[in-house]
């Protein structure tokens, strides 16, 4: 067989010799997580095991934008801190590293933020859907009590609500679940709403 020939017929293959650079899944530790090449993907990094969720589809980033927007807007005009939206590694405690998709940081705690990642933010955003709700109710819901972030906001593009949950002794109440024509409120942005409709 030709050289040519022979080289045509492995065009396509992954090259899976390069995975034995790179641990196991169970064995990845943040510092690995942070030699990572940058990639498009979001990245997560949980119980040792890298996490690439699914990309967002149409629905979520209209409503991504339209969320960090807003908050942007808000939190600039009246000087409260940083608002940004993912892909950016939220570290929430050693080796824990997640990707939301809207977080604010207040000015008083603006050392949290480093040049690769931010540290535990003080109010997030996740907009879930079929494939990631289980992981944002559940999982993460814990994981964010757990790093201590005061705000916690839910946001479901097909059911068209936001729920509001605010950190009380360790653990998520609920302040409000609002509908397409209702208005959402921050606890810890006092004078900060916005309504449901503005964001779907």
């Amino acid at each position: 067989m030709p050289q040519t020939a022979k080289k045509s017929t492995q065009l396509g293959y992954q090259t899976t010799e390069i995975l034995k650079l790179f641990p196991l899944q169970g064995e990845w530790t943040e510092a690995e997580y942070f030699s990572l090449p940058d990639t498009s993907h979001l990245v997560e990094l949980s119980e040792g095991r890298l996490i690439i969720p699914d990309m967002p589809g149409d629905d979520h980033q209209k409503v991504a934008i339209n969320l960090s927007t807003i908050l942007h807007t808000y939190v600039r005009e009246h000087k409260l801190g940083e608002v940004r939206f993912s892909p950016l590694p939220v570290r929430l405690w050693k080796d824990k590293i997640r990707e939301p998709n809207v977080v604010f940081m207040s000015s008083s705690h603006s050392r949290r933020i480093r040049k690769k990642f931010w540290g535990v933010p003080d109010l997030l955003m996740e907009i879930i859907s079929k494939s990631n709700e289980w992981v944002d109710r559940v999982v993460k819901f814990a994981e964010y009590a757990q790093a201590g972030i005061p705000e916690y906001w839910i946001i479901d593009p097909n059911k068209k609500t936001i729920e509001v949950f605010y950190l009380e002794q360790g653990h998520y109440i609920l302040l409000e679940k609002c509908g397409i024509v209702d208005t959402a409120h921050s606890r810890i942005l006092g004078g900060f709403e916005i309504g449901v409709d503005a964001v779907m």
